[in-house]
């Protein structure tokens, strides 16, 4: 690499982030042909209280790149059904299994194996290239144009300029090209912050996953295999309050919304091993500038509800390769009105499912806090949709314990395909470019990390 003094390197697309949609956007790239860097600020993939849904929309994408077959292989569990449990009893939202397609589910994968499946993937194209431990710390400027990063190896400090025909932000809601590019989201306000920690799961406990919803409490444990990745979410900016009540009280506060964790709890020793994940729901007015376009959660930030941000974030890459591919392959500079298409594409299911996520905060969490670590005044009886499916055998929430849509929805099961679809597939799939897509007998064998 070149150090800071000297000529800058180039490539034709940079991409910035190696979460999902910088790899699946690099990958793609790599494929029609176009030189594509990607940097990622950590050396691995090996980071905890990641999403790990991956979506039926998500799934038929991997299928349709020749890795559907690698992607199986990964140790995984299945979500068929979206259901919540009230305190008197289960109510199924969404059956995945009216699904079109192949995938008739979600798959929760641990996303360090997806990020490790694709980049694989991705480094056997010639025009790929991977950076690790490289932290954009600044923008290039060519007169009113983006024209790349500066960069700092956080492996030895040195600091590098990488130019680029287009610049693309896939580095998250705090994104550090966002903040250099001088862009500010629009914030809708949420009401809760989401606590996240580890407890054992032990045979004869429930598979996939468990939702829990109480006057005032919700909680979603996903399914690990040998531990529960729980979370429970708080009043907004109440971490300091819960915190100085003490891991006893908290743990009090999970024995009484789910029992048959309490044999457990002993486990979770101290709040020091909870995590906080301050949620935010965010969209920017304009995802791009000449020579930058910022995608996935750098231009929205989604709320965890309906845990569908990766989705969304691998369709707004999968979108921008389509678009974008072929004014880089010849000549390497994107024009503006190309940057507008990616976002008018992308920009309604966005809100549409941002518009969506807000009234569940109201639904559910209300629009106040109400005792300290406990969402507002909710109700029992509402229900969150895309929720994991509760222990079973628990009982049927009697109907007339329901409001009006969980009714319908029981009496006509075949209307649960709706918010399957919403759930799993999203109001605008995207699907892979005919110039991207392989057979799977044709792909190529996995590349050993960079």
């Amino acid at each position: 690499m070149n150090s800071g003094g000297s000529s800058p390197e180039r490539t034709t697309c940079l991409v910035v982030g190696g979460g999902p949609a910088g790899l699946v956007l690099g990958l793609l790239m790599a494929r029609a042909g176009v030189a594509v860097t990607v940097l990622e600020k950590h050396g691995d993939f090996l980071r905890d209280f990641r999403g790990d849904t991956v979506h039926a929309s998500t799934l038929t994408l991997l299928d349709e790149l020749g890795l559907g077959a690698r992607f199986a292989a990964l140790p995984q569990r299945r979500m068929e059904r979206a259901q919540v449990q009230f305190d008197s009893g289960i109510a199924q939202v969404a059956d995945l299994s009216r699904l079109p397609g192949a995938h008739r589910h979600i798959a929760m994968v641990p996303q360090w194996d997806f990020l490790d499946l694709v980049a694989d993937a991705a480094q056997t194209e010639p025009t790929f290239t991977l950076r690790r431990n490289a932290e954009v710390v600044g923008l290039l400027h060519d007169g009113g144009r983006v024209a790349g990063v500066r960069y700092r190896d956080r492996t030895d400090g040195t600091e590098h300029a990488l130019r680029a025909g287009l610049t693309v932000a896939c580095d998250g809601r705090a994104s550090a090209v966002r903040t250099a590019a001088g862009l500010v989201p629009r914030s809708f306000g949420v009401p809760m912050d989401v606590w996240w920690f580890r407890l054992p799961r032990l045979d004869g406990d429930p598979v996939g996953g468990v939702g829990r919803i109480s006057t005032g409490q919700f909680a979603v444990m996903i399914d690990r295999g040998d531990y529960w990745q729980c979370a429970y979410l708080i009043g907004k900016g109440a971490d300091a309050e819960m915190r100085a009540a003490g891991v006893e009280a908290f743990r009090a506060r999970v024995a009484g919304l789910l029992p048959w964790l309490a044999d457990r709890l002993d486990a979770l020793t101290s709040l020091d091993e909870v995590k906080l994940l301050d949620v935010r729901l965010e969209r920017l007015r304009r995802w791009h500038r000449d020579g930058l376009l910022l995608i996935g959660d750098a231009a929205h930030a989604m709320s965890p509800v309906g845990g569908v941000g990766i989705n969304l974030a691998v369709a707004d890459a999968v979108a921008t390769a389509r678009l974008l591919a072929p004014a880089l392959r010849s000549g390497g500079i994107v024009p503006r009105s190309l940057l507008r298409r990616v976002q008018r594409r992308r920009w309604w299911p966005t809100a549409v499912i941002q518009g969506g996520q807000r009234l569940a905060h109201r639904a559910i969490l209300g629009s106040r806090t109400g005792a300290p670590g406990a969402p507002g005044p909710a109700s029992a009886d509402v229900p969150v949709s895309g929720l994991l499916g509760p222990q079973d055998g628990a009982a049927l929430a009697p109907a007339a314990a329901l409001p009006l849509p969980l009714r319908l929805l029981r009496r006509f099961p075949v209307l649960q395909g709706i918010p399957a679809r919403l759930i799993a597939i999203g109001p605008l799939p995207e699907h892979a470019p005919v110039w991207a897509r392989r057979d799977a007998e044709a792909d190529a064998p996995r590349a050993s990390a960079s």
